[in-house]
């Protein structure tokens, strides 16, 4: 894989210049601090235009609304509310510019029951979806180095196609299990096949951090979107002043947890270890209590705050997020029946 050298500083800065023209237009971001997504309380129907096959294992769903479509940026994703009421998370793979549809791309998972619904749907059904919204923005960077581990292309090829329109330096690795397991980054070497390496780790093994590292300009902008060793091994091989984003498909790990105790209104006191979450643990007696993305955003779990305050909860005034909100204090007293 080829590597262009670093841009003269003339240069650097008139493709700063120029993605900000372009953010209006190709959706670059210029904030460099990930925010929170924003809650959406929209809700739209679409119908499913087309199901097509990229991988054996990979569908591709096309959904049409009756108009054009609310705009979106790359990094962006869609709350889907499936057949049976599941609500389910995926990532934009599309055109940001085409407003006629969304496009997203889902793997089956072995036993998840929002994969097995995706691949059943036909041409001609219809659904529900919620955004898009934006928890992976593109920031403004004299360069990118792109790495997608599997199905992790998919908030990842806009930003390359973005970029790639921008003038600016990028590449692109993206691994799997082998060529046939993934899809979108052969269309995107169509761009610049010197700047996307697709490496198969059936044949070349796991690669290491170092690996997916080496070569790239020490300035990039470093995005990162795969499985969770995959991108804690890349985070722990970049210095700490390094511009790193990542979007992971499961919840994070807890870090520097600390015990608590949630209160049901009118129910159980339930101690919360310092490594699970107050909905892991509620749903160890409220099984039926309904949750989604695990990470805050979708708002499923967003439960009435009775008693106490909460840390690192992006739920709004009086609610906290089960799956990430942990008490402040020694208790926090929820009501399940907001």
């Amino acid at each position: 894989m080829s590597v262009a050298p670093p841009p003269h500083p003339n240069r650097s800065a008139r493709a700063l210049a120029t993605v900000t023209a372009v953010a209006q237009k190709a959706s670059l971001r210029s904030a460099r601090r990930r925010r929170p997504a924003a809650p959406v309380d929209r809700e739209l129907p679409v119908e499913v235009r087309s199901v097509t096959y990229p991988c054996p294992d990979v569908a591709e769903v096309e959904l049409a609304g009756s108009g054009p479509l609310p705009g979106w940026r790359p990094g962006a994703h869609l709350d889907v509310v499936l057949p049976s009421g599941l609500l389910r998370q995926y990532s934009l793979c599309g055109d940001p510019a085409d407003r006629s549809v969304y496009r997203i791309a889902v793997r089956a998972v072995p036993g998840g029951s929002g994969s097995a619904q995706v691949h059943r749907l036909t041409p001609g059904a219809r659904l529900r979806v919620r955004g898009p919204r934006n928890a992976f923005p593109l920031a403004a960077a004299p360069s990118y180095l792109f790495l997608a581990g599997g199905i992790g292309i998919t908030p990842i090829a806009p930003m390359v196609r973005a970029v790639h329109a921008a003038g600016l330096p990028w590449q692109l690795v993206h691994t799997g299990r082998d060529l046939a397991s993934m899809p979108l980054s052969e269309g995107l070497a169509g761009l610049a096949s010197d700047r996307v390496r697709r490496r198969p780790d059936g044949t070349a093994g796991v690669p290491s951090a170092e690996e997916l590292l080496a070569g790239t300009d020490p300035g990039a902008a470093v995005y990162c979107c795969g499985p969770p060793p995959m991108i804690d091994a890349v985070r722990r091989a970049l210095p700490a002043d390094r511009r790193f984003h990542s979007e992971r498909f499961s919840p994070p790990p807890i870090r520097d947890g600390r015990p608590f105790t949630v209160a049901l209104a009118g129910g159980p006191e339930l101690p919360v270890p310092a490594d699970r979450t107050a909905l892991d643990v509620i749903r160890d007696v409220r099984p039926d209590v309904a949750y989604s993305c695990r990470q805050g955003f979708c708002g499923t779990c967003h439960v009435r705050l009775v008693e106490g305050s909460t840390v690192g909860d992006p739920a709004g005034p009086g609610l906290t997020a089960l799956c990430v909100g942990r008490a402040e204090g020694a208790r926090v007293v929820v009501d399940l029946g907001r």
